[in-house]
């Protein structure tokens, strides 16, 4: 097998030098080279593998934190709605409230006024009763010619009334 190399031109000294040169290369890349080239690709795609992990939580936060905010804002609009309503409900209460005071006070000055007039008509009628009397008497002395007592006159008064 020499002989066949050294017709090819191949020198098998040379070439065993040379294999373990490549062999003794090899080692020294892999050992200060391949190694830590390896070891930085692999710190690297952690940090990658980290940075994605970590975006992911945020993003999943930014929508716990969106859905959050949501909630918030329809449970404030909720209790925008029952504030007004309870508002426009008491409004109407504190109306019909008014309303029936002021129909009560109605009601009242109403009552009082037919009392007063209740009283002033038998004011009235006991002012024209009294006149009344008067012009009888006074008409009746006339009419009989001669004045009459107290207790006739008062008798007359009576019986004419009546």
């Amino acid at each position: 097998m020499s002989e066949l190399l050294s017709k090819l031109g191949i020198d098998w000294k040379l070439l065993i030098a040379q294999i373990v040169n490549f062999l003794v290369l090899l080692f020294v890349l892999y050992k200060f080279a391949y190694g830590p080239i390896l070891a930085m690709l692999e710190k690297r795609q952690k940090k990658i593998e980290k940075g994605l992990k970590d975006a992911e939580e945020a993003h999943k936060k930014l929508e716990e934190s969106e859905e959050k905010q949501k909630g918030v804002l329809k449970h404030v609009r909720t209790e925008a709605k029952d504030i007004v309503e309870k508002a426009r409900v008491q409004a109407e209460k504190g109306k019909s409230e008014i309303a029936a005071e002021a129909k009560a006070q109605a009601e009242k000055i109403i009552t009082g006024a037919k009392a007063e007039i209740a009283r002033e008509k038998e004011k009235t009628i006991g002012e024209i009763k009294s006149e009344i009397g008067g012009l009888v008497a006074m008409a009746a002395e006339k009419i009989i010619g001669e004045k009459m007592d107290e207790e006739k006159d008062n008798k007359l008064i009576e019986e004419s009334l009546k």
